[in-house]
């Protein structure tokens, strides 16, 4: 895209990692938030992500939930052009390619690296779409730059910053150990003129006194030449915020108040789990203790139950069958519990799921867990749309988004989950209540629906207001970042 004659395209600056999970969304959140607050029109932008995680755009399409939230701190809607390139993975070899919002096909791993340069041209011009509307432009990076063996066709990183010409500041991660080794490695990995392209560095995740690692900034910058722009202290507010993708499920797995008097929510961990933030929500109630049950271990006696959403609905039915929730899942029914599904959970709830087309593995049909009289068919086109309404049952407000190549249908229809404007309904419900489904993503999010539920379960509701606590984490985090990092000097390197 060629910028507008007369106007002059904003500045931009991208944060790349020293490897995955070092922090570099929540930074980029934070920046976004501390830049907008200084008066000027930011916008976020990945490349290319990768992450069963997304988020409904206003122009109808799918983007990472990490960039839908960088949106959100820099008070904007999120659009396609802010990751232009999203992958969702399907299998351990193999993802569904989302182009500015639209999938496209699939690949496998190989098959990817060979047809990545492809959407250069795609990732290019949506940038510079951003760059034509903002002050701005805060980059993320994916992976790591020092991951020499991808860098032919890269678009992530370093291929993305020399062909647009965006200078880099390179993000380590204190707390996992190795962060001299990793940021000099990395220096050491890079040919000259891409090390030239790094003007400067930070440390995320640091704990404890930050005096101590003043010799660690001197070694760092010794052997490399680059200055640091701070060291960022643990952001416990992180835990506020939306998870990027399942790295964040290899932490502990419980969260909320554990003990006597708790509401027990348990989910298992399916193992192409989508858009598990649904459940963030829930872990911020001080009354519930949400319990993500990793696989090799049993679903433990809970209040609730709920399957989450899946990239692959067939294959993660035969995974959790694998585990014997399913067996864990009929005897919780059984006693009389109460279970959701939600999406992909949903579908898994009933009696059969077919794919004849293939749409997420090879044509097939598979028997639920028959716990809704509903069937589902997997055919498109995908469904990606907002959506609003109440629940059924108690009234309660819900808000959220549908993210689904699904058509469910049977008797337990009849008795739909939610009411959505424009009159149509969604979900479905059995005969005693007690199991419910429903397509619609967020659902906790809506403060209403939330206690309405944990009312009706048997839990105390607290008057927790979700949207305030995510708003007051990205300040909070914006607040550190301007103490803790030369905001002043990472904006005079933007170009």
């Amino acid at each position: 895209m060629v910028t507008p004659a007369g106007a002059r395209p904003g500045r931009a600056i991208m944060l790349q990692g020293t490897g995955s999970d070092v922090g570099k969304s929540l930074l980029v959140a934070g920046l976004c938030r501390a830049l907008t607050r200084r008066g000027l029109s930011v916008r976020p932008f990945k490349p290319q992500n990768m992450s069963n995680n997304a988020a409904v755009t206003a122009d109808g399409g799918e983007i990472g939930r990490a960039q839908a939230l960088q949106a959100r701190a820099c008070g904007v809607a999120p659009t396609v052009h802010m990751n232009p390139v999203l992958l969702k993975p399907q299998s351990d070899v193999g993802s569904q390619i989302v182009v500015r919002g639209v999938v496209v096909g699939t690949a496998r791993a190989a098959d990817y690296q060979a047809r990545k340069r492809e959407w250069l041209g795609t990732v290019l011009d949506s940038f510079a779409r951003l760059r034509a509307e903002a002050d701005i432009v805060v980059v993320e990076g994916a992976g790591s730059p020092a991951e020499v063996n991808l860098r032919a066709g890269d678009i992530a990183n370093m291929g993305f910053a020399t062909a647009a010409g965006v200078p880099v500041v390179l993000v380590g991660d204190i707390d996992r150990g190795g962060v001299i080794a990793s940021l000099v490695g990395t220096h050491a990995l890079l040919p000259e003129e891409e090390r030239a392209r790094i003007k400067g560095y930070v440390i995320n995740k640091f704990r404890g006194d930050v005096r101590l690692f003043d010799s660690g900034l001197r070694v760092i910058t010794d052997r490399t030449g680059w200055p640091s722009f701070g060291v960022v202290p643990w952001l416990k507010e992180a835990a506020t915020l939306p998870a990027e993708d399942a790295v964040a499920l290899d932490r502990p797995r419980t969260r909320g108040e554990a003990g006597g008097g708790a509401l027990r929510v348990a989910v298992p961990m399916l193992s192409r789990i989508a858009n598990f933030d649904d459940f963030d929500p829930l872990a911020q109630e001080p009354g519930v203790e949400l319990m993500m049950v990793p696989p090799g271990r049993p679903l433990p006696a809970a209040d609730l139950v709920i399957l989450p959403g899946t990239k692959a609905t067939i294959a993660d039915l035969a995974f959790l069958r694998a585990q014997g929730w399913d067996i864990d899942l009929l005897a919780h029914a059984r006693r009389g519990g109460r279970i959701l599904g939600i999406c992909g959970g949903y579908q898994m709830l009933g009696r059969t799921i077919a794919d004849p087309d293939g749409i997420e593995g090879p044509p097939g049909e598979a028997a639920g867990l028959g716990l809704l009289a509903v069937d589902t068919v997997l055919k498109g086109p995908k469904v990606l749309e907002e959506a609003r309404g109440v629940e059924r049952a108690t009234g309660a407000a819900v808000s959220g988004y549908e993210m689904h190549m699904g058509r469910t249908q049977g008797p337990d229809c009849a008795r739909p989950m939610l009411d959505l404007d424009g009159g149509t309904s969604d979900g479905a419900t059995s005969t005693d209540g007690r199991v419910q489904g429903c397509y619609l993503h967020g659902l906790f999010t809506a403060d209403g629906f939330r206690a309405a539920c944990l009312s009706g379960l048997g839990g105390r509701v607290s008057g927790l207001s979700y949207d305030a606590a995510v708003e007051d984490a990205l300040n909070a985090i914006a607040d550190r970042l301007e103490r803790e990092m030369d905001i002043d000097a990472f904006l005079a390197t933007a170009e």
